[in-house]
């Protein structure tokens, strides 16, 4: 375990290797599970300030669901998050050429459309973070649809920290990311 801040650190964040291999998975990660993306609560008003920005990068069905569900869905848990399409893929996703589903709020971003890159969830998967009132547990979320990612990653001897350095940094930012590598890369030194 590491603790940087108020951030308590899995040590599979410092362990595992990963990079993502979108020819394989076909961003799965869009599209298996029980919910959306999750969302913050800061990152609500963005998705109705840049919605229709971002609707011509989605699908016709992707903009049917939000159109019925909302740009964004409060679950049994109080818990907020993207809806999805028949409960499947999240409805902010569209296929590219190659059929890899890839975000449309990313899409939009890249083409200079807004600002927002997408939400903090997704840019951090597989890392998943649980706010508790005094710290934020942060851990590596294993899933089989990201084997290929893992076998990647092994093979080019990346660790997931250092695949994750910018959405870490646009989470808890550039002193905390350093910190994270000084107690990964030199834990003899604190």
């Amino acid at each position: 375990m590491i603790i940087v801040g108020k951030a308590i650190i899995s040590d599979d964040i410092k362990e595992q290797f990963f990079v993502c291999d979108l020819t394989k998975c076909k961003g799965a990660c869009c599209e298996e599970g029980d919910l959306g993306a999750p969302l913050t609560e800061e990152e609500l008003p963005i998705l109705e300030e840049i919605y229709e920005k971002v609707k011509p990068y989605l699908m016709p069905e992707g903009i049917k669901a939000i159109e019925q569900q909302g740009k964004y869905i409060k679950d049994w848990e109080g818990d907020f998050s993207t809806p999805t399409v028949d409960g499947r893929h999240c409805a902010y996703a569209n296929y590219d050429e190659k059929g890899i589903l890839k975000c449309g709020i990313e899409q939009a971003k890249l083409d200079g459309k807004i600002d927002f890159q997408k939400p903090i969830s997704c840019h951090l998967y597989p890392i998943r973070i649980k706010a508790y009132d005094d710290f934020d547990a942060v851990n590596y979320h294993r899933w089989q649809i990201c084997d290929p990612a893992c076998h990647l990653g092994d093979s080019l001897k990346v660790p997931l920290y250092k695949f994750l350095r910018e959405p870490l940094i646009r989470k808890y930012g550039e002193a905390w990311y350093a910190e994270l590598v000084e107690q990964i890369e030199n834990p003899k030194a604190l």
